[in-house]
């Protein structure tokens, strides 16, 4: 029994000494040092490292104190640089669910063929033509080809939105902070290329600059998917955490291509829900589950209501949402279902409801073809408790086209 104990007592030192020795290298790292030398010593004291240590290791970092964004996308990129090749493999029997045609990791992964093939063949070439003659014809070809990488919003949305949050359940918190700035940062530079594309003055090099740092960073996204997150999302989601998410996958919807199949697990897969035969008696009348249901889902808006501990508790789901919304949300916190660069608003707005400044607040936006009326109310009991926030949101263009008047006649 003591050589056991001893044993634990020696395990949990080395876990500890490694544990040491990784934060010193990467302290090193962010403190200025060489990328090249840290590689060094990370290969020479360390060797190979689990997903769950990079997960870790970045979430210490960004718990122990404020890192500027910029800092932060310098960081993750460097963090990539050692981790190539030294990532642990995970054992994994064979007929492993992530290889059957329609689960959601096999479509991910079949996204990142076609986007990695739309960098490689059309992208890259591409620009090449471009930097050595900046024609009308190559720089419409570029056009085209940015316009389909805007595509890769869903793959990442569904990233975000669905393996996120379940991530989150189990205390895996780094790739929602780290991962999610990246894509925000690509997004933006997507949206940037094309810009300079469509309204091309001359600036040659702004556009090589541009794509280049696009295709570089997409490229490390699908590694990073690939060798980090899969793996760790694989490792911690049970099997009816991935069939939900097959499930909601086609309401956000897909990149460049779609599931090879749809997923079937072996077993049985979950239950249908079904509604009880229940009533919920209210103040001024009686409802059943299934009509409650019902009438919040044919109200002309979307509403979503999360708890006074921030967390979301319930969306109506609607035929013609404005936002995409999945089930994945329920139960997670409002500030981890925006991008970390907006998360700052919606703690101001909380805060807000939350000490009584304020009892409601309302914003306005054009999002593709629609006007979008977004109100926010917060909820008090009798007592003036705050109870939570009601989002309410609406296409108020059909509103506002309204002239004249439409009478019931009698």
């Amino acid at each position: 029994m003591s050589e056991i104990i001893n044993n634990r007592e020696q395990m949990t030192s080395q876990n500890t000494d490694r544990q040491s020795i990784l934060k010193q290298i990467f302290t090193d790292l962010h403190n200025g040092r060489n990328v090249d030398e840290v590689k060094a010593h990370f290969d020479a004291f360390i060797g190979k490292i689990t997903v769950d240590e990079i997960s870790k290791l970045q979430h210490d970092f960004v718990e122990e104190g404020s890192i500027p964004a910029d800092e932060l996308k310098r960081i993750y990129a460097q963090h990539t640089a050692i981790f190539k090749g030294s990532i642990e493999a995970e054992m994994h029997q064979k007929g492993k669910p992530e290889d059957q045609p329609g689960h959601p990791v096999h479509t991910f992964k079949l996204e990142n063929k076609e986007i990695d093939k739309l960098l490689t063949l059309k992208i890259q070439v591409h620009l090449d033509l471009f930097a050595i003659e900046d024609t009308a014809e190559n720089v419409y070809l570029l056009i085209d080809d940015v316009s389909l990488l805007l595509d890769i919003d869903k793959h990442y949305s569904r990233k975000e939105n669905l393996i996120f949050p379940y991530l989150e359940t189990y205390g895996i918190f780094g790739p929602t902070t780290n991962m999610w700035r990246i894509d925000d940062y690509i997004r933006d530079s997507i949206k940037e290329a094309k810009q300079k594309l469509t309204n091309y003055q001359g600036d040659k090099q702004a556009v090589i600059d541009v794509v280049n740092y696009l295709i570089q960073e997409v490229r490390e996204m699908i590694y990073k998917e690939e060798n980090i997150l899969f793996q760790m999302a694989l490792k911690n989601l049970t099997e009816d955490e991935w069939v939900k998410i097959a499930r909601e996958s086609d309401e956000i919807g897909f990149c460049l291509t779609g599931p090879a199949s749809v997923w079937k697990p072996e077993r049985k897969g979950l239950d249908e829900e079904s509604f009880t035969d229940g009533y919920i008696k209210m103040e001024t009348g009686i409802l059943s589950l299934k009509q409650l249901e019902l009438f919040l889902n044919h109200l002309p808006v979307d509403i979503t209501f999360i708890d006074q501990d921030d967390v979301v508790r319930y969306f109506s789901h609607g035929k013609e949402r404005i936002f995409a919304r999945t089930k994945a949300v329920i139960g997670r916190t409002v500030q981890n279902c925006h991008p970390p660069r907006s998360v700052h608003v919606v703690e101001e707005l909380l805060a807000d409801f939350k000490t009584g400044r304020k009892d409601v607040e309302d914003f306005y936006i054009k999002f593709k073809d629609k006007y979008i009326y977004i109100r926010y109310f917060a909820i008090r009991d009798e007592f003036g408790e705050y109870m939570g926030t009601l989002e309410f949101t609406q296409n108020i263009d059909p509103i506002q086209a309204i002239n004249g008047e439409k009478r019931i006649l009698f």
